[in-house]
């Protein structure tokens, strides 16, 4: 078992690649590696932000099979709120209604009755009702190993309490207790699961303690982000932020560094502009725009705005899991500034790779001090890289995880 090659199911509600967020980044990076290894197959569901082709292709260039079943639910607007609404008279969650899918089942009955896998790798918990543990005639079934990049039912309570509004207050406060119940059955029903940090390990053992878990930090291409000679230098004055701008830790994110910390940087420093780089803004963000405050939208490279920043900020107080955005700027050797729970999961040393502060006034005076002591700044990322191509690369990542799937196949045989 130690060196033959393994054949992998990865099922997931979204395609890996190519990766424009941070949970597609996760798969992107882990099943890249693990496919240099072993035989991947990919069985996902497709929502309408996504082009299922452009994912097909990207996934067949190390996928032995790609399967992906369009999502009817996965819509935005309108039908979204519909289906809120009637996750509240369900005993399921939202979350698993909108992936609750009878075409990927089905697509998933045949490739686990036709085909022999040793594992099926489940992103997220949200597919947990779906039967996994199938194989051929004679056959042995697969071991299941769920990835939690964060404990969802926790980010789903932290939402509800972070609410303004009432009606999304009460929602959110039914579902995320449906959200608890679905997601710890799905980690109790697994062989295994493997979280980002081991914060989110405890978390996960205090509720099951006889669960087999293991530590798989994110990471990042260290190849991919790495200061090129020809990338713009720092400019010494802009400040950014990155990330898929419509989920709820990084709208509230940004919507407390511009409100809260940006007047104090822009007082200090005229000259300072702030960029904020992602896609999908709701029009909350859209309204932060400003002559110092630029929102990009989705850029397809991030490096050339990365190595032209004085400042990466990571004002991050909702969420688990870690932030893939601090690692792909430590390994483009930039000087960050974070909340503590921005960082947490991430061994980093304050001071040395990384500044962190909670406070808005000691938030904004640690960029402060980046923006007027630009050796500073060039001494952190330096450090920064070094410790992301040591300890944050998905090479090293994917090692541990197959490392961790023999661990529970030679427990089970």
């Amino acid at each position: 078992m130690t060196s033959e090659r393994l054949r992998i199911l990865c099922v997931s509600q979204m395609p890996a690649s190519p990766p424009r967020f941070g949970a597609q980044a996760r798969m992107h990076g882990l099943m890249t590696e693990l496919a240099r290894r072993h035989d991947l197959t990919a069985a996902m569901l497709v929502d309408e932000e996504f082009d299922a082709e452009e994912c097909r292709k990207a996934m067949q260039a190390y996928c032995r099979e790609v399967v992906l079943v369009q999502n009817p639910y996965g819509r935005e607007g309108a039908a979204k709120r519909l289906l809120q609404l009637k996750s509240l008279a369900s005993t399921r969650s939202f979350e698993r209604l909108r992936v609750t899918v009878p075409a990927l089942q089905r697509a998933l009955d045949q490739l686990l009755r036709a085909n022999r896998f040793d594992v099926v790798n489940l992103e997220f918990s949200y597919l947990g009702h779906c039967h996994l543990r199938q194989a051929p005639p004679g056959e042995r079934p697969p071991a299941l190993v769920v990835d939690s990049h964060e404990i969802a039912y926790d980010l789903a309570r932290q939402f509800a309490r972070s609410c303004r509004s009432l009606a999304r207050r009460l929602h959110a406060g039914a579902n995320w207790r449906k959200l608890r119940r679905e997601e710890l059955q799905t980690y109790r029903d697994a062989d295994g699961v493997y979280l980002c940090s081991a914060a989110d390990e405890r978390r996960l053992l205090d509720q099951i303690p006889e669960a087999r878990t293991a530590v798989i930090p994110n990471a990042a291409d260290v190849e991919h982000y790495q200061p090129r000679p020809t990338d713009p230098p720092s400019d010494g004055r802009t400040v950014v932020y990155f990330g898929l701008l419509s989920t709820v830790p990084n709208v509230d994110g940004v919507t407390h560094f511009v409100q809260d910390v940006w007047p104090r940087i822009a007082q200090a420093h005229p000259e300072a502009r702030c960029k904020i780089i992602g896609g999908r803004p709701p029009p909350s963000l859209l309204a932060l725009a400003g002559p110092r405050v630029e929102l990009t939208g989705f850029v397809p490279d991030l490096r050339p705005h990365l190595a032209a920043a004085a400042a990466v900020v990571v004002p991050v107080r909702l969420g688990g899991g870690t932030r893939l955005k601090i690692v792909e700027a430590m390994a483009m050797g930039k000087a960050i500034v974070s909340t503590t729970l921005g960082a947490e999961g991430i061994e980093a040393v304050p001071g040395r790779d990384i500044l962190i502060e909670d406070e808005a006034a000691a938030f904004a005076d640690a960029v402060n001090r980046l923006l007027a002591e630009p050796g500073l700044a060039a001494h952190i990322g330096r450090s920064a890289r070094r410790l992301a191509v040591e300890r944050y690369a998905w090479s090293g990542a994917a090692r541990a995880l197959e490392g961790f799937y023999r661990r529970i196949l030679e427990a089970g045989s």
